[in-house]
């Protein structure tokens, strides 16, 4: 008697993780923790300042102590915010499946995590540094965390304009780290990031404007609206071009850092006005991408030019 095949598969049979496997993506989960992508634009703000600092190329032994502990920084405010922000990332899609609100880990284990990494910086840069760079470090991270964070940010429209200090304050530990002291041409390139920030970050929250708003955060475009942020916007970036081109004026570069500053900005505010004219959530991230190219080739420029006079 023939018996007709049955057309249904078996389950498929699903291992379960090894050990070794499970450790890894626990790794992972506390890596993602610190917002990698975010370090690594504070870390390119926080060598050219220490070449300019110098006026060539520092001991390369000092850009590495320097970049360790400021990715210890970093990193550790990041996962305090992450741990503040658990409940609130859960309600926003651009957030929901960061490691504390996708369940990958303890809240109590991201908050011991965070707070580590920040005792590991400040010991550290006091050691390989100095006092001063370690105590810039670790005031960044309270900044962030107790001003921006807990204060700022659930309550006010104004909360990355102010909040945005934290972010410029690498350029201010490269520099000490080099000189021990603090001078012009620093509170400058700060001065540069601190007015930067609030265009950049305002684009992304244009494009996830439904986010925050089901979050509660009030970021600009959700209690002013989106045309009212990208004349924000616009405004800024022409503040961001010129406070660029104070740099000339109390530090040494040259024409290389100029053209980039003026053709850079100019770039900002042609994408800003473009904004302007069509408030969408496409062109608004177009804007947040090209305000992270801009600086980051602004700071570079910084350190090319230096080396090149120096050489």
């Amino acid at each position: 008697m023939l018996h007709r095949q049955s057309s249904e598969q078996p389950a498929a049979v699903v291992a379960a993780p090894t050990r070794a496997g499970r450790f890894l993506a626990t790794l992972h989960a506390y890596f993602m923790l610190t917002k990698p992508r975010v370090i690594e634009l504070l870390l390119i703000t926080t060598v050219p300042p220490m070449i300019l600092a110098a006026g060539g190329w520092p001991s390369t032994a000092l850009i590495g102590a320097v970049l360790v502990g400021g990715a210890a920084a970093a990193g550790g405010a990041n996962t305090i915010n992450c741990w503040i922000e658990r409940d609130r990332d859960h309600l926003m899609r651009r957030t929901h499946l960061r490691p504390l609100p996708n369940g990958d880990l303890s809240a109590n284990g991201a908050l011991i995590f965070g707070i580590g990494l920040n005792v590991f910086a400040f010991a550290w840069l006091s050691w390989s540094a100095n006092l001063l760079a370690a105590s810039l470090a670790i005031g960044a991270t309270l900044f962030y965390v107790f001003v921006y964070t807990i204060w700022l940010k659930p309550r006010s429209t104004q909360n990355i304009v102010i909040g945005g200090a934290a972010g410029a304050v690498p350029v201010l530990v490269g520099w000490a780290a080099v000189t021990g002291s603090l001078a012009a041409p620093a509170w400058v390139l700060f001065a540069l990031i601190f007015v930067w920030t609030p265009p950049h970050f305002w684009a992304l929250s244009v494009r996830y404007r439904d986010d925050y708003a089901a979050a509660g955060i009030p970021m600009l475009p959700v209690v002013k609206g989106i045309d009212y942020a990208a004349t924000q916007i616009v405004i800024y970036a022409f503040v961001v071009l010129g406070v660029s081109l104070v740099l000339p004026f109390v530090a040494d570069v040259g024409a290389l850092y100029v053209v980039v500053a003026i053709a850079g900005g100019l770039g900002f505010i042609w994408k800003a006005i473009a904004l302007k004219r069509d408030p969408d959530p496409v062109r608004a991230i177009k804007v947040f991408t090209y305000s992270n190219v801009y600086l980051a080739s602004l700071f570079v420029a910084v350190a090319v030019d230096v080396l090149i006079r120096a050489a």
